[in-house]
């Protein structure tokens, strides 16, 4: 039947680049677009606030750079899901290795912001090394915990293990507990998954949890934000900011640019953006966005779990639940649930390091979900 649709490519065509279009995940990569988009939007209203609490005449001057970076993170996210499974792992070790080098300079040659030093400045942005860190070292432990499930020798938990504990080490250094948190349930997921035995599990998580508790005594800066957050009468300005612009939002918003209670909250273009969009588009677009990455996961990790090979099982499900993980931690700081954690929205929210990472990780996920040909039967005209 014809639909009168003409695809860009036929299916006799075996250039590597219509072998990506009838292979990729289209589906996927569509509502990852639509989340990027709906960030150029969102910056239009926050930017002409925003540049001018920093001292910028220009108010559009996020807005612009974020069209910039958003550009970059499309790009790259494309580069990546033309990889093929050798060239993923390859990239995991030469994206790793750079940044745990770049990471562990960062006392030395750090730009020290919010009471961490996490930011490499190279004029033009910052670099948050840590942000490409997170897909790299998914990949890199679910590459480790497939090759020991073979059992031909490989030490693959014990290395995965040695990966994780190097990046969590330098991140406490920065500090960033945060991000610890992300990839330690990101880390842990992917080992349960790998199908270790349920102590080990009991083990790790007791392990975290008493981690976790002792960060509390031993990182001044991580007690006062969680104190704050509990006290009634703590420094919480931001997370109520944020709280009331969403409730000033109402059903329908205030409209674009009429937002008020935004211009009280210091970080509206980043960490906050997800409360501008409520303020201005109200609930609807709020639970629209929340659908939108859900089911982006969701979906993901039901993908995840029919590949055919542990590796790419384990991998895209551990970065699906980084994805997942990150965008419920922006959104529970947003609504004043959790204490603020200084955590982008995914896709959405202002930030060439973050924008690019999510490019990264998207593109990695693209990459691994990909049909490869002895997967594709030969009447699955989806595919080729």
């Amino acid at each position: 039947m014809n639909t009168g649709f003409a695809h860009p490519f036929t299916r006799t065509d075996r250039s590597p680049l219509a072998m990506w279009w009838w292979t990729v995940d289209k589906l996927t990569l569509g509502f990852v677009l639509l989340l990027i988009f709906a960030g150029l939007v969102f910056s239009f209203s926050s930017s002409p606030v925003a540049a001018p609490k920093v001292g910028i005449a220009n108010e559009f001057y996020f807005t612009q750079r974020h069209v910039l970076f958003a550009f970059a993170s499309v790009g790259l996210m494309l580069g990546i899901s033309m990889f093929s499974l050798k060239g993923v792992k390859r990239a995991s070790v030469a994206i790793y290795g750079g940044a745990i080098f770049v990471m562990a300079m960062l006392p030395l040659i750090g730009h020290t912001s919010k009471g961490g030093r996490r930011w490499l400045d190279l004029g033009f942005f910052s670099l948050q090394p840590s942000e490409f860190l997170k897909p790299a070292l998914i990949v890199l432990v679910s590459w480790m915990f497939a090759e020991g499930q073979k059992g031909k020798g490989v030490p693959g938990v014990t290395i995965a293990f040695c990966l994780y504990a190097v990046c969590i080490a330098l991140l406490l250094i920065q500090p960033d507990v945060g991000q610890s948190i992300l990839i330690t349930v990101a880390f842990g997921a992917c080992f349960y998954i790998s199908g270790v035995p349920m102590r080990w599990i009991v083990g790790l998580s007791a392990a975290g949890v008493t981690g976790f508790a002792s960060l509390y005594f031993i990182l001044p800066h991580f007690r006062d934000r969680i104190k704050d957050f509990i006290d009634p009468d703590g420094d919480r300005f931001q997370v109520e900011r944020a709280a009331a612009a969403i409730a000033n939002g109402g059903l329908t918003g205030t409209g674009v640019g009429e937002g008020t209670m935004k211009r009280l909250i210091p970080d509206m273009h980043t960490d906050f953006i997800y409360s501008v969009a409520a303020e201005e588009y109200g609930l609807w677009m709020s639970l629209l966005l929340i659908a939108i990455f859900a089911f982006v996961v969701l979906r993901g990790l039901w993908k995840a779990m029919a590949m055919p090979d542990a590796f790419r099982q384990i991998a895209t499900s551990g970065l699906y639940i980084l994805l997942g993980m990150q965008v419920l931690i922006n959104i529970s700081v947003n609504l004043q649930v959790i204490p603020p954690k200084g955590m982008t929205l995914p896709f959405i929210s202002y930030g060439g390091s973050s924008l690019m990472a999510m490019g990264l990780t998207m593109g990695l996920i693209l990459a691994l979900t990909r049909k490869r040909p002895a997967e594709v039967e030969p009447d699955d005209h989806t595919q080729w």
